[in-house]
């Protein structure tokens, strides 16, 4: 597996008002409205936000920062036997197949599906950028089989969505990223909410307060 690209290229201050966080009100929802030009993009990652839209393939977007938060410990993450049997019959890669990706994770057929076309452009930009990066897993056949995806700032790695469609590609790709973090120095991978799935791989739920405690130390990382 290759190492993350080249620093990211500056995108400059952002234009919009995002409110500070002793300002947010308890609900997740944070804010709505904006842009998703790479500076608000980026600025609301560092802010503890992250865009989705207010419903299901919404063009209007919402700022969302979940209390609890989750976030999956770079020790705790659980490989079972199957997981590591299944790596050693696929390729792991970085940033190869980006955009190949994120329309895997926006197939219109999954449920509650929130990746439109207005969100595959902005991230295909901010990863022409350097901010956005993929893990891709591909079978013995060469066939993008699973992925992921998501924004890295310094220590952070801000997990968006991923996909599988052969067994444990998915489960792989995680597996990629979190050694690849690792192997960084990177400190922080966001999943934003913990459901079930991610909670049997070893994500745990955190209070806004500690996840934006956490979240000041890895933007700082590596800086």
């Amino acid at each position: 597996m290759t190492e993350w690209s080249s620093r990211p290229t500056a995108v400059g201050e952002c234009t919009w008002f995002f409110p500070g966080s002793s300002d947010w009100p308890d609900d997740d929802l944070i804010a709505a409205g904006a842009d998703l030009e790479p500076s608000t993009l980026v600025a609301a990652y560092r802010s503890g936000m992250f865009p989705m839209g207010l419903h299901a393939r919404d063009a209007t977007m919402g700022w969302w920062s979940p209390d609890p938060r989750g976030i999956l410990p770079l020790d705790r993450l659980r490989e079972t036997r199957s997981m590591r049997q299944s790596a050693r019959k696929y390729d792991v890669r970085v940033d190869t197949s980006f955009t190949d990706v994120v329309r895997g994770c926006g197939n219109p057929t999954r449920p509650n599906g929130w990746i439109t076309p207005q969100i595959l452009e902005a991230y295909v930009r901010l990863h022409e950028l350097g901010w956005a990066h993929s893990v891709e897993v591909f079978n013995r056949e060469g066939r993008l089989v699973g992925g992921l995806y998501g924004v890295r700032i310094n220590g952070l790695f801000a997990g968006e969505s991923m996909f599988h469609v052969e067994r444990d590609a998915s489960k792989v790709a995680l597996m990629g990223l979190v050694q690849l973090m690792r192997a960084s120095g990177m400190t922080l991978l966001d999943v934003q909410w913990q459901t079930d799935f991610l909670a049997t791989l070893g994500a745990i739920a955190v209070n806004r307060r500690d996840y934006l405690r956490l979240l000041a130390k890895a933007i700082i990382a590596n800086d």
